[in-house]
């Protein structure tokens, strides 16, 4: 997977919030999942996607307690959280984990079904197996969370040749893409330079089979 395949993007509207989007809004809303499964809204669609297997799991609990420890010895207030909607102009996102205040209810969205995106420090996805499920993370929400202006989108992709994490940071909303990227193999450590979570390494301690 090539870093060009993500810089071609979908124009973006002046007016962030279009018909379709009240449209897929409130039929977001009015879903009921059986336990298990979670609706996100990407790109113009409703996307259904169940929980993840179990090396999935095995990554996000990893990633979370060594950046829950490695965020607890700063004094910027804010933590690790996960299964919770991020939203920006009646779009939802849930991300494996993200970063944000320890607090959340200093980032409300405005109908109070998640956090506001404008407040969120950093996500991170681990990809799951399969040609959507990896277009959805390494391109649409890619394009997406460029669109909302986070500042940080880490991937963290056993599927990208032997293992690849992805830092992805410099937001242009305009042009929803990431103008930089940093590429890291499996088995060298991926640190994050800048944010909250800086100086943060994504290593083989963790991505280990």
């Amino acid at each position: 997977m090539t870093a060009l395949a993500h810089e071609v993007s979908p124009a973006v509207d002046d007016d962030p919030v279009s018909d379709l989007d009240e449209v897929l809004w409130q039929a977001w809303k009015a879903m009921d999942l059986p336990e298990g499964y979670r609706a996100e809204i990407i790109e113009g669609s409703i996307e259904v996607s169940p929980t993840g297997r179990r090396r999935h799991g095995v990554l996000i609990g990893r990633i979370r307690r060594a950046l829950d420890a490695h965020l607890a010895g700063g004094d910027h207030g804010e933590v690790v959280h996960h299964d919770v909607n991020v939203i920006h102009h009646r779009k939802s996102w849930i991300p494996d984990l993200f970063v944000g205040p320890l607090d959340l209810d200093e980032i409300p969205d405005e109908d109070g079904l998640g956090v506001d995106a404008a407040g969120v420090s950093a996500v991170i996805e681990v990809v799951s197996p399969g040609r959507q499920n990896e277009q959805r993370d390494r391109i649409r929400k890619r394009r997406e969370y460029a669109r909302a202006g986070i500042p940080l989108y880490v991937l963290v992709d056993d599927h990208d040749g032997d293992g690849t994490v992805v830092l992805l940071t410099s937001p242009d909303a305009k042009k929803a893409v990431y103008t930089d990227e940093h590429r890291v193999p499996y088995g060298t450590d991926a640190v994050i330079q800048e944010g909250p979570a800086k100086g943060f390494a994504i290593g083989e301690d963790i991505t280990r089979a």
